[in-house]
């Protein structure tokens, strides 16, 4: 099998925040040929930047919760724990967005920083590409609400002892992408990142 897909035809059904396009397509079949020609709608969507905030000498993390609008009728309320994260502009770094976003989101500044992963959100309907990485920061003082006023942000800051940060996976608090990503990265990498970091 080669891979082969072939686009027909396109058309954008909605351009705002997200964009909305549909898609006729067809392409290379496990069994051999094309495939019947398929329509698709795919949300594009942007490439943003998220980062996991340590603080080594406490052993603690640095999380936000903020208002989601995707949670709405999924869990109780729609606010979210969540890790810091922007969106990456025509320009910037992911890194130099994972570090800007620290500021903005959470008031911290970071010192050493490590990528993740690179990872698709859901690629079967949406573009959506996050830049994932763990920083260095200081805990310590830690706290308030942040955000941009002109992106309408609230966040609330959260500093969680690391071990109460992990207990908030798998049904607890802790249930967006990113973050569990990122705190499954964590629980591999938290003692050398103690040991490296302190």
């Amino acid at each position: 099998m080669e891979y082969l897909f072939e686009i027909l035809d396109e058309e954008t059904a909605h351009d705002g925040f997200l964009g909305l396009k549909r898609y006729r397509l067809r392409h290379e079949c496990y069994s051999g040929g094309m495939g019947p020609v398929v329509e698709r709608e795919r949300i594009e969507g942007y490439e943003a930047a998220s980062v996991l905030l340590y603080d080594p000498r406490g052993d603690r993390l640095v999380m936000i919760e903020q208002f989601r609008i995707g949670a709405i009728g999924y869990q109780k309320t729609p606010w979210v724990l969540e890790i810091v994260g922007g969106l990456i502009e025509a320009g910037q770094t992911p890194e130099s967005v994972a570090r800007r976003e620290a500021v903005e989101e959470a008031g911290c500044a970071t010192g050493r920083i490590e990528s993740i992963c690179d990872f698709m959100v859901s690629p079967g309907f949406s573009t959506e590409r996050i830049h994932l990485f763990c920083a260095e920061v200081d805990a310590r003082g830690a706290g308030g609400v942040h955000g941009l006023a002109e992106e309408g942000e609230d966040i609330r800051v959260e500093v969680l002892d690391a071990d109460q940060a992990i207990a908030e996976l798998y049904g607890g608090r802790v249930n967006s992408t990113s973050a569990i990503v990122a705190l499954q990265w964590f629980i591999l990498n938290r003692e050398r990142l103690r040991n490296t970091w302190r």
